[in-house]
């Protein structure tokens, strides 16, 4: 059953329009990554999923309950959402425990001190309930405001760019215990962020965005090898193009040759498209006479990153093989056969 289900969004903004039609369904248990660059949309959508931010048109319901649309609008508090921030947003004056138990409904003694306790245990700061939070690194502050949002038991959890303040060395090692936390606590959570490393380790789906619209959504595998246009394609990896002329349903000729792709092609023969190459994906041989010739070379530990020149296009190639030097003559081949193709 969906957790979360927006149909055909509209919301403005001191006379713009920001969000242009979005629909977008969250499942029980999934974490959905909102992901684009600055000014996209995606916080706008975050802030009106709280009800911190009016729609002009279309519907959001959490569980089946519409908490927004033309007939009514819920106020935030009423809406069984959790927000975590950037800036972790905890009270300066207050403990940890009295941060994590803040929106506690409950005034239960007995119950409130074994929820403290759970989530202590959960975000593994035992010990720390009587620390102030200038007391803490940014890691365990993260962490006091993720305990503070699951004690509510949010039925969705909402993160605005939740590790852009997490030093480096430890961000990852973090993603993945806030993913299990609420993997294990089956949590639905929509998460903002401008990083695709960030939305690939941490997002079960991805809904990428561009100019207030969500131009492709689904996992980050079939996003990344299947992109729906080349904004897809260039914002989630490094993307090579290459003329390619359609032979047959299956063959393209290019300036590397021709290749044949797994799956039949839907374009017609004899018609011209962009071919898409992985930077991965494409296979460096030493030969004197060959297309290709080393441009640039950057050791990169265990692999290296080569510009070769093709005719008119220079690509950028990653490879293992780390011994083609500047000035070479190089083959070159594509190892991926499911082709994509932009007319």
């Amino acid at each position: 059953m969906a957790t979360l289900a927006i149909q055909q969004v509209f919301s403005d903004y001191q006379g713009q329009v920001i969000l242009k039609g979005l629909d977008l369904t969250v499942e029980k248990g999934e974490i959905v990554a909102l992901l684009g660059p600055s000014g996209c949309g995606k916080t706008t959508l975050l802030r009106a999923i709280a009800g911190l931010q009016a729609i002009s048109q279309g519907s959001i319901a959490i569980n089946n309950r519409v908490v927004a649309d033309k007939h009514q609008f819920i106020a935030s508090e009423q809406r069984g959402v959790g927000m975590i921030f950037q800036d972790y947003a905890l009270f300066p004056h207050l403990t940890v425990a009295e941060n994590i138990l803040f929106g506690l409904k409950s005034r239960d003694i007995t119950l409130r001190k074994a929820r403290l306790q759970e989530m202590l245990t959960l975000v593994k700061l035992e010990g720390l309930a009587k620390r102030y939070p200038h007391e803490l690194s940014g890691g365990q502050q993260q962490r006091v405001s993720i305990a503070r949002a699951l004690a509510y038991e949010p039925e969705v959890l909402l993160l605005d760019e939740p590790f852009s303040n997490i030093d480096a060395k430890v961000r990852k090692e973090m993603m993945l215990e806030i993913r299990e936390i609420l993997k294990k606590h089956n949590v639905s959570a929509v998460f903002v962020t401008h990083s695709k490393d960030e939305a690939f380790v941490f997002a079960d789906k991805l809904a990428l965005f561009n100019e207030g619209r969500i131009v492709q959504c689904g996992n980050a595998e079939n996003l990344y090898s299947a992109p729906s246009d080349r904004y897809v394609a260039d914002f989630l990896g490094t993307a090579n193009y290459l003329t390619a002329q359609i032979i047959d349903s299956h063959t393209v000729e290019t300036s590397i040759g021709q290749i044949v792709s797994n799956k039949p092609l839907d374009l017609a023969a004899g018609s011209e498209a962009q071919l898409l190459l992985r930077p991965q994906h494409i296979h460096l041989s030493a030969i004197t006479n060959g297309a290709g010739e080393i441009l640039e070379r950057r050791f990169l530990g265990n692999i290296c990153q080569y510009q070769v020149q093709v005719g008119q296009n220079v690509l950028d190639v990653h490879s293992t093989e780390l011994d083609f030097a500047v000035g070479e003559r190089v083959d070159i081949s594509y190892q991926n056969h499911n082709l994509v193709l932009f007319s």
